[in-house]
């Protein structure tokens, strides 16, 4: 059994470079990426779907449902780091490093917060995943994936990724010693991918 950790697909504001907001929608690229990244794991036997509540995390796990026929299960605590404030501003118009380690947004999640909500998530996930005979898929955000990666595997990963490529997808050994076997690869958006994960 394996847990299949996703990241959503792009967004109008990733295009734009502007801060995410809740309700960002995925953009014509991000719906292509998202009918990609279903078709890549369509044949990978996941039985369950568990998905952020965010628009566009939503929509990224309901291509994968479409393919599928899984259900979607939410989980608020998958979401992205709640930036409050700075919501909606372009990237270009910050003064600050909005994800330097000291950085706390106005009207936002401090990163204790964020830690120690996703650390509550992870928790759910693995003990939906105990409870499932088949592979379980997450679909969540880049801040989201770096935490699991960094706080909540019980091996050591080989390298780390450069970024969290939109539709990344990370394989992770469901059962300890929980080990990567693929890290935020985005294989599935070149041109005529085609194979398996692992």
């Amino acid at each position: 059994m394996a847990i299949y950790l996703v990241r959503h697909a792009e967004t109008v504001s990733n295009a734009a470079r502007i801060v995410q907001l809740p309700d960002a929608p995925l953009s014509p690229a991000g719906l292509e990426q998202a009918e990609l990244l279903a078709r890549r794991l369509a044949p990978e036997g996941i039985v369950r779907i568990l998905s952020s509540d965010l628009r566009r995390a939503a929509a990224t796990a309901d291509a994968l449902r479409r393919a599928t026929g899984v259900p979607v299960e939410f989980d608020a605590g998958l979401q992205e780091r709640n930036y409050g404030d700075v919501r909606g501003v372009p990237y270009a118009d910050l003064a600050v490093d909005i994800f330097g380690p000291d950085y706390a947004p106005p009207g936002g999640e401090t990163w204790a917060e964020f830690h120690a909500r996703v650390d509550g998530a992870w928790m759910r996930v693995l003990a939906e995943a105990a409870r499932t005979s088949g592979h379980v898929a997450v679909v969540t955000h880049g801040l989201v994936c770096q935490a699991v990666l960094e706080r909540h595997l019980d091996a050591p990963v080989d390298g780390r990724p450069s970024g969290w490529g939109n539709t990344a997808v990370t394989v992770i050994d469901g059962t300890p010693p929980r080990r990567v076997r693929l890290l935020a690869c985005t294989a599935h958006l070149r041109q005529g991918a085609v194979g398996g994960l692992v």
